[in-house]
């Protein structure tokens, strides 16, 4: 009896399922969102209606509709399928497949915006068709003239302009996700506007940030983005923002330096944005590559010894700070003192024995000047096999010294691939001095199994 019963249940679903009429295609009523803005006109042309905070609080949500209302049934991660029975979606007008930074995408068109589509799953879509230009622009508008007129609807006005900065911030990421980036950062922009209305309080400068780094990138398709990042950046820094890297100064220098061929003194303006950001953060290695990326092509810029006694300065204030040294290493690599590479990484370890970048890297240095002295042995000319035996000893040596640091590091990090490389590759090398073959025996097969290789 029970299993009748399942079985009816299931015939009676699945009759309602395929009773269900298939989803037509978007509806988008167009004409009721501009009516209610004619009907908002129409209010704000009345004087006694005019004077109402509630008269300007609904203009500004009509507009939001009008801006809203065609992209409101996304969201990230939802199923594709369900977008066709959707009653407000429905069957797109067709589908296709797209190339997006590099990935596949299956692509659903609509009339006013195309899905991008990867295993069954929204990723990000792009407007296309706009109810009304400018409608966020009137809205935010709208809200501000309601709380000038009263400043007791601030509850209500704020709420309104978050929603804006909320809509605003998703057009942006939709944007970031397609490459779009130029309508990405102003899209970021339009939601730090509306933060910045009066009513709103503090406005939330990584807005800004966003906006800037995106104009950065869109830099190489249009030039005129690097002035537009730059202020950007500029006014994130003002409001004291500074993402937890230091990258927003990376950022900043390629804003001034893409400005150069206008005017040479912004060479000099990106050169110090990165030594304000290497202040910050004498870690950050972009910083860092952008400095000697100056230093070593610009004519006039400085001596890359000035960026050593600029870290050795900061080092005299704060010598326990493994940032500094880990930069000044970084620094001495780029001009290929390795002995004051391998000094510095040494402080590091010093410092903070169980860092396993330090003890990687002071590995890393190691292997570079081995690799060096090995270079200068091949291009030598030897009369004597005792010349060779004593340069290549010298040399092993130097390899001999990196391996306890990269096994501390392995130690540390068990499971890194590079690390069991290196180890393998110099206990190979070295394999005749005692012990090493057995390590190389061991980090060998450490290695095939971390790169699933047995």
């Amino acid at each position: 009896m029970q299993t009748n019963m399942k079985k009816t249940m299931l015939t009676a679903l699945a009759a309602l399922l395929v009773a269900v009429p298939a989803a037509q295609a978007q509806k988008v009523n167009e004409a009721a969102l501009l009516s209610k803005i004619e009907k908002s006109d129409a209010d704000i042309a009345d004087a006694k209606k005019n004077v109402k905070a509630a008269t300007w609080i609904n203009r500004a949500k009509a507009y939001y509709d009008a801006a809203a209302e065609p992209t409101k049934n996304l969201f990230v991660g939802m199923d594709a399928s369900m977008l066709k029975l959707n009653a407000a979606v429905g069957e797109p007008a067709s589908t296709g497949k797209a190339q997006v930074n590099g990935e596949s995408y299956q692509t659903m068109v609509y009339p006013y915006f195309t899905v991008y589509v990867k295993d069954g799953k929204v990723v990000t879509w792009q407007q296309t068709r706009q109810v009304l230009d400018g409608a966020i622009d009137k809205a935010v508008e709208a809200y501000n003239k309601a709380y000038e007129l009263d400043p007791k609807a601030v509850e209500k006005v704020k709420a309104g302009l978050k929603q804006i900065s909320d809509y605003c911030s998703q057009v942006g990421n939709a944007g970031l996700d397609l490459g779009t980036y130029a309508a990405a950062a102003d899209a970021y922009m339009q939601a730090y506007g509306a933060q910045s209305s009066p009513a709103y309080g503090e406005a939330d400068p990584m807005l800004l940030y966003y906006a800037g780094y995106l104009r950065t990138i869109d830099g190489s398709n249009d030039p005129a983005s690097f002035a537009l990042g730059a202020d950007y950046l500029n006014r994130a820094l003002e409001k004291g923002y500074a993402d937890e890297e230091g990258n927003i100064y990376y950022y900043l220098f390629h804003c001034y330096y893409g400005q150069k061929a206008q005017d040479p003194a912004f060479v000099l303006k990106s050169k110090d944005a990165l030594l304000a950001g290497i202040e910050k953060f004498p870690k950050n290695e972009r910083i860092l590559d952008g400095l000697m990326q100056l230093y070593t092509t610009e004519q006039g810029v400085g001596d890359p010894a000035d960026l050593v006694a600029l870290i050795d300065a900061a080092i005299a204030d704060n010598p326990s700070n493994t940032d500094l040294w880990f930069g000044r290493g970084r620094i001495f690599y780029a001009m290929k003192n390795y002995d004051e590479s391998i000094a510095s990484f040494a402080k590091v370890v010093e410092l903070q024995p169980e860092m396993f970048e330090g003890n990687y890297y002071l590995g890393v240095f190691y292997t570079i000047k081995g690799d060096a002295l090995n270079q200068e042995m091949n291009a030598k000319q030897y009369s004597s096999q005792s010349d060779y035996d004593a340069d290549l000893a010298a040399v092993n040596q130097v390899y001999l010294a990196a391996v306890p640091w990269f096994e501390k590091a392995h130690e540390l990090k068990p499971e890194d691939v590079d690390t069991l490389e290196f180890l393998k590759q110099l206990c190979f090398r070295l394999r005749d001095e005692e012990g090493m073959m057995d390590k190389y025996q061991t980090y060998n097969v450490l290695y095939k199994q971390a790169k699933g290789l047995e």
